[in-house]
């Protein structure tokens, strides 16, 4: 038995061009490219290149420029390079009379040697930055229009109008048997004065052998607290909840309208013994924490409570209410003194604040928390099943009471998916799209769009979105339209074509350095037959060719205008000092070439002064945050059009720049990296750039943001 080494077969994925034409490849970043379209491994230029993937950082900047550079800032008499300078000096030159050689071919017989090779080494300039060359390749699992086709099931019952105006069931008196019956008659139950019951499921019965027994109990006891009240019917989600799936669906559809139209919310509290001011402070707690405490005490007409061991019914305002159960007191207290006309707040603010206060709130089956994560998985209303399947939407079908218009419930679909549906259904308030230009302190592998919260200490209603949600896949990934994208390039710095400011005297001495060759070579023609007049002309040809480096340089310099726009990107941190070199060999003029920006982004520095601008501490402090626990994740990005530079973390290098908003006079620019083998995009990081250079930016076709 022959021995052999052992085989590895290499994991891989396939991933489609817009053609529909397959590749496969490894799992290694990709990107695609703006000037071919296809699917390449993507090569990060990186100030301290540890991966096979990073390469030292380079450049394309015109060599003559960088010899010029060279030349001038090393002096030929300083160590032992006088060798080296003379020969450096001497491809410098010749450089030059290459250049009178192509301009009198040029001149004589034009020669075109362009390619379309991909690899944008040549010199031009078309006004705009590389744009993103790929869309969505896919299907929507719901779309905001109607004309769309989605592959989310729809379910028979899906046309009930937006606002129902009553309960689908009601438990009522029938005088005639003195007994509680369950009505479902439309035209009784518009005509009946109810009360809406408020509880905590642990205060009314326990799960296992008695629970049947406890819930007849509780039930008891509800019934001579309406009656107590003078009402002789209830609404109570333990007998008023359907038995088929579309019943319970409608159910929950209508839970904000039957506490709309309760004359009172009876809140049931658990048993707090006499007297016990502690217990009674864990009842309203262990209320107040509950999903449903929102909509059920917000839109009520009048709130009263009472204690199951009590007989006593009391009642409360909205201010009690908050002071009693609520423990965030600032988020919920101004929530409360908007339902209450104290404080009238911003429909959006609100919404936000509404939110905000539902999403920290729990049941039996998720754990309470003090912050605002991602909303996870629920499975419970009331902290009851109302379905044999769980509703994993739960606190978005809680919060969509105080919409105007609210989306159909339904078991397949999670929180994430449901917060997109209804916010398409709202469009007005565009609360995703608001998301998607937020920078949240914790940024997840799915669902990378939603945010709770923004590192720039932005709050929703700040942001102008300039995007709009076209749907949503069933990864939960959001598709957009509308966007300006453009491709970051990573390879190495471009040649970049850019202008200076006029100047005649710059114009003139740039000319010179190129008549040093043909001084030279007319006068070594005419040596023979004017001895004097070649002699002249060839000490002025070599005394020019001494020159021309800082003659050369001198052309070069000056304010720069324009500039043809890139998105260049860095792994690691770089200098302002060293982007100059690489993008324009150099500064040697009397005005900076690129700044920093005082509010760009999450390492920005404003200076102090009577001047608008960024602080050049901010390339310490980012240098301090790459060798310690940002090693690793530390990128910079140049935007040549705007002059600016940027400090910022991410998980990958993000290869595509798009324009979702505007916020505080800036846009807000959101950095994606690309998943090519299922057609999405994944945040990065966003940067708050001047909003102009997106007139730079081309409009792209739909993209998924997952």
């Amino acid at each position: 038995m022959l021995w052999q080494l052992p085989f590895t077969q290499k994991e891989t994925i396939t991933c489609y061009d817009d053609l529909g034409t397959p590749k496969t490849h490894g799992l290694e970043q990709r990107y695609v490219s703006p000037t071919t379209g296809a699917c390449r491994k993507l090569v990060l230029q990186s100030t301290k290149p540890n991966s096979p993937n990073e390469v030292p950082v380079s450049n394309h900047t015109n060599q003559a420029s960088k010899l010029a550079i060279w030349l001038l800032a090393n002096s030929p008499f300083r160590g032992w390079i006088i060798l080296r300078w003379f020969g450096v000096w001497l491809y410098f030159t010749l450089k030059l009379l290459w250049s009178v050689i192509w301009l009198l071919a040029q001149l004589f017989s034009p020669i075109d040697l362009s390619d379309d090779s991909g690899e944008d080494t040549e010199l031009y300039n078309t006004g705009f930055y590389k744009p993103y060359a790929r869309q969505f390749q896919g299907q929507l699992w719901a779309a905001r229009s109607s004309m769309e086709y989605s592959s989310r099931v729809v379910e028979e019952w899906d046309t009930i109008p937006t606002h129902t105006l009553y309960p689908r069931m009601l438990v009522i008196l029938d005088k005639k048997t003195n007994e509680w019956v369950h009505c479902v008659d439309r035209e009784t139950i518009i005509r009946t004065r109810f009360i809406a019951i408020s509880y905590r499921a642990v205060d009314a019965f326990t799960r296992g052998p008695n629970e049947e027994m406890e819930k007849a109990q509780f039930t008891n006891e509800v019934r001579v607290a309406v009656l107590g009240q003078k009402f002789e019917a209830y609404w109570l989600d333990l007998e008023c909840i359907g038995e088929t799936p579309a019943e319970k669906n409608r159910d929950l559809y209508c839970m904000a309208d039957v506490y709309r139209g309760a004359e009172v919310t009876l809140i049931m509290l658990g048993k707090a013994g006499s007297g016990e001011k502690l217990r009674e402070n864990e009842c309203w707690r262990g209320w107040g924490e509950r999903v449903w405490t929102l909509p059920e005490a917000l839109l009520s007409a009048r709130l009263c409570y009472k204690f199951r061991d009590r007989d006593e019914v009391v009642r409360l305002s909205l201010h009690d209410l908050a002071n009693l159960a609520y423990t965030h007191h600032d988020t919920e207290q101004a929530i409360v003194n908007a339902y209450s006309g104290k404080d009238p707040l911003e429909r959006l603010e609100r919404l936000t604040l509404l939110k905000s206060a539902i999403w920290r709130r729990g049941t039996a089956a998720l754990p309470i928390t003090s912050d605002a994560p991602l909303p996870p998985k629920l499975d419970l209303i009331g902290e009851k099943p109302v379905t044999s399947g769980a509703y994993k939407a739960e606190r978005v079908y809680a919060l969509m009471g105080f919409f105007e218009h609210r989306i159909q419930p339904t078991r397949a679909e999670d929180d994430l998916r449901a917060l997109v549906r209804l916010s398409m259904a709202n469009d007005n308030d565009r609360i995703i799209e608001r998301m998607v230009s937020m920078l949240p302190s914790t940024m997840t592998q799915t669902a990378c769009w939603y945010a709770d919260d923004d590192i720039y200490r932005a709050n929703l209603w700040d942001i102008i979105p300039e995007i709009q949600v076209a749907g949503v896949t069933e990864n939960g990934a959001l598709v957009l339209d509308g966007c300006r994208a453009a491709a970051i390039r990573w390879k190495d710095f471009p040649e970049v074509a850019f202008g200076t400011t006029d100047s005649l005297r710059r114009t003139i001495i740039g000319f010179i350095p190129y008549l040093s060759w043909p001084t030279l070579i007319i006068g070594l023609g005419i040596l023979m037959t004017t001895r004097a007049g070649g002699i002249a002309l060839i000490t002025i040809g070599l005394v020019l060719l001494i020159v021309s480096p800082r003659l050369f340089v001198f052309s070069q310099s000056g304010r720069i205008v324009t500039a043809q726009p890139w998105f260049i990107g860095v792994k690691g941190v770089i200098s302002i000092a060293e982007v100059e070199k690489h993008l324009y060999g150099g500064a040697r003029g009397h005005f900076p070439r690129m700044f920093f920006t005082p509010s760009g982004s999450q390492f920005s520095i404003a200076e102090q002064g009577t001047e608008r601008g960024g602080s050049l501490k901010q390339y310490e402090n980012a240098k301090f945050v790459e060798s310690g626990p940002g090693a690793g994740q530390m990128y910079t990005l140049i935007d040549t059009y705007s002059s600016t530079m940027y400090y910022f973390r991410a998980e990958r290098a993000p290869t595509v720049c798009i324009f979702a908003g505007r916020e505080g006079g800036l846009g807000r620019f959101v950095l994606c990296s690309e998943r090519c083998h299922i057609s999405e995009l994944h945040k990065e990081s966003v940067l708050r750039m001047p909003t102009e250079i997106s007139q730079k930016m081309e409009l792209c076709g739909w993209v998924a943001l997952g």
